[in-house]
Order: structure tokens, then sequence, then C-alpha cells
């Protein structure tokens, strides 16, 4: 008795080319309406689904494969007697093979505006249904869900003649992968009115294999959400330089994440997945030069995103430079000349500016759970701000509000100083605001940076006057913060005493 595969797919890629090498193999082919339309295009002899079950497609072809002539074939255990002996009182045929995906849900309700009817409609029953018998019986049937299955399953089928346990058990994994996280999608869909579900299902999937994790005896790789519309490397191209590895993705991350807060020509420094240097400027150029300037000792090494393309000169300032990533949105030849001699630097290019979803949430891994958050994609409305003391002229607002952008990606406790639209003291990390405060400062003073006029933002309240007075005393000249502290009375005397100004947000930044 020949070998039987069934194949109802709804993404056709290669699928000609895997059904005649199946075919070659001495497979009979059974295969639902629109598959079985297209092998025969492609000049394959196949049997329908029809012919098989002997009823017609229903439900405008809804119902195709759910019949026990399908899945008696699929489920029956050829080890057990009473399991054949069915087989053969009802004629039915078991299957070796089953190649089955699904159709398109989370393709389609990405799509904006999408009719709920059309969503519906994407939901695929009989699918699930048979990869999932397929993989519980993966000992005697193969299951093939992915046309990039099917070069490997070719291979090892010519060589061998058979499939091994191995690959079987792997495939039946990859299955009930493929309809679990399909069905997470129609739950996610469901609930989507819901912005915290009873059960969360989220799932992920492989992009990249990491060399290591954050230490090198750690195993690492980057999964993607699925079903989001943009993940952190798509569109991404890397040009030079060698692979990346996690501690680069995830700073990384935090730069593109920062640079989206910006729309003139900005650089961002990033290291440890904290800022080291942001500027603003007339070019990239200036933008890069001054967002060095703010600390170099810690951009040694760091990761650097650019929000405008690099010229031949920046390109060479660049690659003076030790830079672990560089990312921006073009290159001139030369410039990529100039950085391909720098081989340790891992060039990357994107193809559109990310910006972040608003109805994206954050997850945060704790112990034996997930901790789930909107994302902080507030807009910060300096309408909805207060001056509580002094006068803030536009060049202090312009800082104020710069180093409130950028206050909000440091690690908390977080304190930014800020001067011309340019980073000059950053302290991230503390349990004590003054001594965020303080490393604010000491890193300024030590760059060579004049503290006098500077602006500094607190991501929360300050919750006594003391970092405030160190700040002033130092020569910052305003101060924006969330306020709220019990203590406000006495922070706002002091800033007023200073004859400095200040600026309650009413809105806190936290970033743990």
């Amino acid at each position: 008795m020949s070998r039987r595969a069934l194949i109802s797919v709804y993404d056709k890629t290669g699928l000609e080319v895997f059904a005649t090498g199946l075919a070659q193999l001495g497979f009979e082919l059974v295969a639902s309406g629109g598959t079985a339309e297209h092998l025969r295009k492609h000049n394959l002899a196949v049997t329908t689904v029809e012919e098989v079950t002997e009823t017609p497609e229903l439900l405008g072809g809804q119902v195709k494969t759910m019949h026990p002539a399908i899945h008696a074939g699929i489920l029956a255990r050829r080890e057990r007697q009473d399991d054949v002996a069915s087989l053969e009182e009802h004629a039915i045929q078991p299957f070796d093979l089953v190649c089955v995906n699904f159709y398109p849900f989370a393709k389609v309700v990405s799509r904006y505006g999408v009719r709920e009817e059309d969503a519906v409609e994407m939901i695929d029953i009989g699918g699930p249904s048979i990869v999932r018998g397929a993989a519980k019986n993966f000992q005697h049937v193969a299951v093939i869900c992915r046309p990039d299955q099917y070069g490997f399953v070719l291979d090892e089928l010519r060589e061998h003649s058979d499939l091994s346990p191995d690959t079987r058990r792997q495939l039946a994994a990859e299955a009930f992968a493929a309809t679990a996280s399909y069905e997470a999608s129609i739950a996610g869909w469901f609930a989507d009115r819901e912005s915290f579900p009873e059960r969360l299902v989220p799932t992920f999937v492989k992009v990249l294999d990491l060399p290591y994790g954050e230490n090198p005896h750690q195993r690492a790789a980057f999964y993607a959400e699925e079903h989001t519309r943009r993940h952190l490397l798509s569109r991404v191209e890397q040009l030079h330089g060698p692979e990346l590895s996690f501690n680069n993705l995830n700073d990384l991350s935090a730069a593109r994440t920062i640079i989206d807060e910006f729309t003139l020509p900005a650089c961002v420094i990033v290291k440890h997945a904290n800022p080291c240097g942001v500027s603003v400027g007339a070019s990239p150029e200036e933008a890069y030069i001054r967002a060095l300037g703010s600390d170099p000792t810690s951009a040694f090494g760091g990761v650097v995103i650019l929000n405008r393309p690099v010229n031949p000169e920046l390109g060479g300032l660049l690659a003076d430079q030790f830079v672990e990533v560089l990312f921006a949105p073009a290159y001139a030849q030369k410039a990529i000349d100039a950085l391909r001699e720098k081989k340790n630097t891992r060039v990357l290019t994107h193809y559109e500016r990310r910006r972040g979803d608003p109805d994206e949430k954050d997850y945060r891994r704790v112990l034996g759970g997930l901790l789930v958050q909107d994302r902080d994609f507030g807009i910060e409305d300096r309408s909805a701000m207060e001056v509580v003391c002094g006068e803030v002229d536009e060049e202090a607002w312009g800082d104020l509000l710069f180093a409130w952008k950028v206050v909000k990606h440091v690690v908390s406790n977080a304190v930014v100083i800020t001067k011309n639209l340019q980073t000059i003291g950053i302290g991230a990390g503390q349990s004590s605001r003054v001594d965020s405060v303080k490393i604010a400062l000491e890193k300024a003073q030590s760059n060579g940076h004049g503290l006098v006029g500077a602006s500094i933002a607190s991501d929360a309240f300050f919750p006594f006057p003391d970092g405030v007075q160190v700040a002033l005393d130092a020569g910052a000249t305003s101060v924006i913060q969330p306020g709220g502290s019990k203590r406000d009375r006495e922070v706002i005397e002091a800033v007023r005493s200073a004859g400095a100004s200040m600026v309650f947000t009413h809105r806190r930044h936290f970033r743990h």
C-alpha cells in the first residue's frame, strides 16, 4: 500500500515543489478543493477530499475535512489491532503525512478598520483540528505546518525513506505551538475590549539566536511578539560587523525608544540601557558631537542612534570612536567605507521610523509570573504643566521639555541635567534621589560642562528640598518635576529663594 499525504493549505508558497517531491517518493496526494486545484495546475495527480469522504464541501467550504474518513485515517494507532480493524471495517485508508496551514487570521485582524464579520471568517476550524490530531499521533503521522519545513522533510525522506522519531517529535512540537499561537491570537482579538483580561495569552516567535545572554555562560535568543505590526528588528538590515548580542539588542531597544521623542536632528547614545548622551542639533553631525560630548567616557562602546542619514563627514567622526552598534536611516557610501574599517562596529539601517503603539503592553518577568502595564506613551502637553515659581522664557521651556523627554527613559530614581538642548549630566538608578542629583552634577563637572543656567529634570517628585538645593547651588536655574510631595511648599520656596523657576508636570515617569 502506498503512503498517503493529506494536504490542505492557505499559504501555497513552495507547495508544488514539496508535493512533487512527495509524489516522486511514492506518496498518494489527497487535497482539499483550492489546494487540489493548485496542485493540478502543476500537473500533479490528486485525490480530492470529497472523493475520500464521498461528501461535498458544505457551508461555503467551512466543512470539508471534518469527517471520519479523514480524522480516523489520521488518528489510527497502527500498533493497535482494534484501531486497524476499525479502519478495515469502514474501508478507511490511513494517512502517513499531513501538510496543513491555517487561514491568516492575525494578518487580517491587524489591518485597520477590519470588519468583525471578515475577522470571524478567518477563524479556521478544520485546519487546527487536523494538525492537532496528526501531532498527537506523531509516531505514525508526520505533521508539517509551515513552508519552511518542506525542504528538510523532503531531504530526510529522500535519504532515509522515512522520518526519524526525533524529527517526528520536533514536528509535533512545532505543530502544537502553531495551533496554540493561532488560537491565542483569536482569544486576544475577542478579549481586545478588555485592557487586562482574566487570561493573558501572548505568543512569541524566535527571530534570532544570540551568541549568549547578558553573560557568556547564559544562552539567549530574541523573540518577537507574534502578530505585532513591528518589532525591534523589523525592516532593519545589518550592513557591517559581528552578530548582535543580547546586550546590544537591549541597549538598541532603549535607544530607539528615546530617539522617537524627537523630530529635529537628534543623536542618542546608550550604555547599559541608560542614555549617557542625548542632543538635538542643526545637523546630525552637531547632534552627534554634542551627544558624545555629554559624557565621552560613558559613551565608549555604546549604542549610537541617529534620526538622520549619516554623511561622509559624520561617518568619519563615528569611525574615530569605539561604537558597539550604530543605527541610522541611511549612510553615504563614503561613510560606510569608513565604518567598515572598524571590524567590531555593528552598522544597522532601518527602512521606516518605528513609532511605538500606544496600545502595546509592557511586560516585566517576576518570580513565577508577569507584571503587565500600559506602555509609558503619555503625550507631554505643555499646557497641562504648571509654572509654580519664577518665570520660564521660551529658551528655558525648550531645555525643560527636552530634559523631561529624556528623563522618562532613565532608570529610576532618575535625574537629568541639560543645557542648550544637550544632556550634560545624568544620574540613574539610585535609591536616594539626592544621590542621583549628585551623580548627575559630578558627571557634568568632570566633563567640563558649565552648570550656570542649566535645567534639571526629575522623573518623580523631590521629597525634600535637599536634592533641588544641591543643583541650585551648582548653578541650575530651572527645574521640571511632577510635584505631589507633602513638602512641595518647601521645595518651591527653595527654588524661589534661589531666584530660579520650577515647573510641575503633574505626571510621573518611573522606569525601574
